[in-house]
């Protein structure tokens, strides 16, 4: 009976000075786990003369009940102070104002795309999306290339495969829509294109053109002025002058080269955008199309241009050499 009372009392006061829920997890092992000390003292009863186990059992199962209870009261005890603790961590005040997350920025190049596929909706023209790895007969064949052109000389073109190349132009999509739509129509396109080009301040392998094109009845060269001049006010301010002087493309006959000049722009000095002309007729005619019902235009331009001209900048590498301090200026 001494023992039991020994170890009641050692138990005791370990359960109070215990001061976290773990340690007193350690104390209920000690005393009243599988190896505890009242658990050994149990096993003991069977070593017992007769008329002590009843006695010594009902000590041990009292000193026993009365631990577990002066556990369960502790346990809350300390929970309760835990919590608190925890709550009193974790507390944030919600009146401070948020830390906002880091977020990205849209590209000077990427603006100037959402600007332009802005205006071509406004004039009517319908987006259409186009691959960059193209077939050789859109890329060439659908535009009125013949082989070995001379034409073909001045895009050093990417091969892939003898029939896929990377787009040297973004005129590449005129042969998907006219198998897929008859007119009349108006689609265009913004996209990357690729030529072997040696690298400088106005060259580079990799650019971005803008690609238009409608076919209807009645389409002439003043349709086609009348629609450049109305997007190059758009993109560059209302006193813009448009100037078309002749060119040569293979996929439109006549063919103009297209300049713009502003008061504010490059000192009023006239700076090439792209070309343009009146779509072939050969195009036309390969696709089932009556030339003497319709006609249309088609125009390509440099997408990277126009910020350039619009913000002064010099050089087309810095697009593609992700320098922050260049970026972050067209935030």
């Amino acid at each position: 009976m001494e023992s039991i009372r020994q170890l009641e009392s050692e138990a005791t006061q370990a359960i109070k000075a215990a001061d976290s829920t773990a340690s007193l997890r350690e104390v209920e092992l000690q005393f009243l786990g599988k190896s505890g000390s009242l658990t050994l003292l149990m096993r003991q009863i069977g070593q017992l003369p007769p008329e002590e186990k009843p006695v010594f059992g009902a000590a041990l199962n009292e000193a026993r009940k009365r631990l577990e209870d002066l556990l369960a009261a502790r346990t809350a005890a300390l929970k309760g102070g835990e919590r608190a603790q925890q709550f009193g961590a974790e507390r944030i005040d919600v009146t401070m104002p948020g830390t906002l997350p880091r977020t990205g920025r849209e590209h000077i190049l990427q603006i100037t795309a959402n600007r332009v596929k802005k205006v071509m909706g406004g004039l009517g023209f319908v987006y259409y999306e186009s691959p960059e790895l193209e077939y050789f007969k859109y890329n060439f064949d659908a535009l009125n290339y013949p082989p070995d052109h001379p034409a073909m000389d001045a895009q050093d073109t990417f091969y892939v495969s003898d029939d896929l190349v990377l787009r040297t132009q973004c005129t590449a999509i005129q042969g998907r829509v006219f198998e897929e739509f008859k007119p009349p129509f108006r689609y265009f396109t913004v996209g990357r294109t690729f030529r072997n080009e040696a690298v400088d301040r106005t060259h580079g392998h990799t650019f971005h053109q803008i690609d238009a094109f409608m076919v209807d009845e009645g389409i002439s060269m003043a349709h086609l002025k009348g629609t450049l001049r109305a997007f190059a006010s758009a993109m560059f301010g209302g006193d813009v002058k448009v100037r078309f002087r002749p060119d040569f493309f293979p996929f439109v006959e006549p063919g103009v080269d297209y300049a713009i000049s502003s008061p504010r722009l490059f000192n009023g000095k006239w700076v090439e955008l792209g070309g343009a002309g009146l779509v072939h007729p050969n195009i036309l005619e390969r696709y089932g199309i009556d030339t003497e019902k319709y006609s249309g235009f088609a125009f390509g331009l440099g997408l990277d241009r126009i910020p350039m001209m619009n913000h002064g900048i010099d050089d087309l590498r810095y697009f593609l050499e992700n320098d922050l301090r260049f970026l972050e200026q067209f935030a």
